[in-house]
């Protein structure tokens, strides 16, 4: 029988928490300087796991200009009416009550790697022994023509958190009956490669659940697939008829255009003028202070090493997360949680002692496609031949009964209060 998602969780922070026995006493020394950058599942996990198993033996200082995080991951429940928005944002307040991490409200701007300084948006300089980039992603608004971010009010993304993930509701909840929506999906590598999919189920629940199926969602895919495809298409059909179509590059041909104040998406094959809703999802890449600090090669993503999840430019910095190249792990909020935990556990061995382990990860991603119905798809990794690989997966297949499915939303529900609470509190 294979475990819960929150056993998965819980168990491989039980795991790295062993690394706490037998830390040695800093005597006489000054405490090492950990600076973690983004207050994500990848920075606030790492930040939390570095100060508690320490058990004080690290300085750790957390930088996040943001006061609250929302969560990327559940936005499209608050997208589908299944949850509230205050449910998916949380606070730092925990982290420095419990665990003395110093919060630093300030946007980090440059790595200085020559003085090992993280340089603030306000001019002020964070010396660090060892660094834990976890910047997320930076979106290319030059990979769909005509689109920009000045368009993005007009057509969201809302593949960052914060305004744009309420402006998609807004947009949602203005479409009529009859109207069509067009998601134009991003290319490999992104962040939650089942998000969209995912996205384009709540838009169908929402809209047929207000009466208003007869309004289209349009996916336009520069992919020649999709993750979850096997299982996600057959579920449109039997849940939402002919609501979604999903169109490849070899049907549409490409896009060649979108017009933000007309709502017009331009295809080699068709013309898409006047629609309700235009969700455009870019290309992406590291964030800007991880490419900046030349830790990103040509594509855009940080390349580490499997084992430490250090860079191979820089192996004083740790990078975490949506912003790394990560193997056959996927981007999402599992994995960079899973990534933190191995990082800190090495972190520790080399600044306090602390004993380590071979590097193990895992991850989950799960997908709503209506009430009561959930699918996912997951698996273990491990370092071999110089990235981190698959060494078991696991997918929900077509036609599962009503009660399997029953049972895939409560443990998706249950991994994010696990989740939270580990990164959190």
């Amino acid at each position: 029988m294979k475990p819960t998602r929150r056993d998965l969780v819980a168990g491989s922070g039980a795991l790295l928490a062993a690394s706490t026995l037998s830390v040695p006493a800093l005597l006489g020394q000054s405490r090492p300087r950990v600076v973690v950058v983004g207050g994500g599942p990848g920075g606030a996990t790492a930040a939390k796991y570095l100060a508690r198993d320490s058990q004080g033996g690290i300085s750790v200082t957390l930088v996040e200009e943001n006061e609250t995080y929302q969560t990327c991951f559940h936005s499209n429940l608050y997208i589908g009416g299944f949850k509230r928005y205050d449910e998916i944002v949380h606070r730092y307040d925990t982290l420095a009550s419990t665990y003395g991490i110093a919060i630093v409200r300030s946007r980090a701007t440059q790595v200085d790697r020559d003085k090992s300084e993280v340089v603030l948006s306000d001019g002020r300089r964070l010396p660090y022994d060892r660094l834990v980039l976890s910047p997320g992603i930076d979106l290319n608004y030059d990979s769909v023509p005509g689109w920009s971010q000045a368009a993005e009010e007009m057509m969201p993304h809302g593949w960052k958190p914060g305004r744009q993930t309420q402006l998609i509701r807004e947009k949602l909840d203005a479409v009529p009956d009859g109207g069509t929506i067009v998601m134009i999906a991003p290319p490999n590598p992104y962040r939650c490669p089942p998000g969209p999919y995912e996205r384009a189920s709540m838009f169908a629940h929402v809209l047929k659940e207000t009466g208003r199926a007869k309004a289209r969602i349009i996916i336009l895919d520069p992919k020649e697939s999709f993750s979850k495809q096997g299982v996600f298409m057959p579920d449109w059909e039997r849940r939402y008829g002919a609501m979604i179509e999903w169109l490849g590059p070899k049907v549409h041909d490409g896009i060649t255009s979108v017009d933000p104040k007309t709502g017009t998406v331009v295809t080699g094959f068709e013309t898409y003028a006047n629609c309700a809703f235009v969700n455009v999802i870019p290309a992406q890449m590291a964030g800007a202070i991880a490419r900046d600090a030349g830790l990103a090669p040509a594509d855009g993503y940080c390349t580490i090493d499997p084992a430490t999840m250090k860079s191979v430019v820089d192996p004083t910095i740790v990078v975490l997360g949506d912003a790394c190249q990560a193997g056959d792990m996927p981007k999402s909020a599992f994995s960079a949680n899973s990534q933190a935990k191995v990082a800190a556990m090495i972190l520790r061995g080399e600044l306090v002692g602390a004993p380590t382990f071979p590097a193990r990860y895992i991850n989950t991603c799960w997908s709503m496609v209506d009430t009561d119905d959930a699918i996912k798809v997951g698996g273990r990794y491990e370092p071999r031949d110089g990235r981190i690989a698959a060494v078991e997966t696991f997918i929900s297949q077509p036609g599962e009964s009503a009660e399997i499915r029953r049972q895939t939303q409560a443990e998706n529900l249950a991994w994010y209060d696990a989740i939270c609470a580990d990164m959190f509190t």
